[in-house]
């Protein structure tokens, strides 16, 4: 009986500590959240979340139900985009750009590898 409520503890213990995030991101493959700050945004209408790594300067954004990856993004960017007035303004503006490939499009800058 001792080692079964061992055997439960144990097991208890293991299951509260959560496992790290994993995403499927666009053009870029599976990603662990571990080193991610996300944020939930819900005052956009497809703007649905915002993770940034700091360290990495690397943010994943997800419109809709799709992750896309920004590379060598400065912080006080990522802030800005958080704290616009439109999210989605600033992120058509500012962040995706116009053409192909905007100003933070990882095909044309640093590609962080994790």
């Amino acid at each position: 009986m001792f080692r079964f409520v061992v055997l439960i503890a144990a097991s208890l213990a293991g299951a509260s500590s959560a496992a790290a995030e994993t995403i499927d991101v666009k053009y870029y493959g599976k990603l662990d959240l571990g080193p991610f700050a996300c944020t939930d945004v819900t005052r956009s209408s497809f703007i649905n979340r915002a993770c940034y790594d700091k360290s990495q300067q690397f943010m994943v954004v997800q419109l809709r139900s799709v992750y896309y990856p920004y590379c060598e993004m400065s912080p006080a960017t990522f802030e800005a985009f958080l704290a616009a007035p439109s999210m989605g303004q600033f992120y058509n503006a500012n962040i995706k750009g116009p053409g192909s490939d905007g100003p933070f499009d990882c095909r044309t800058h640093r590609v962080p590898k994790y």
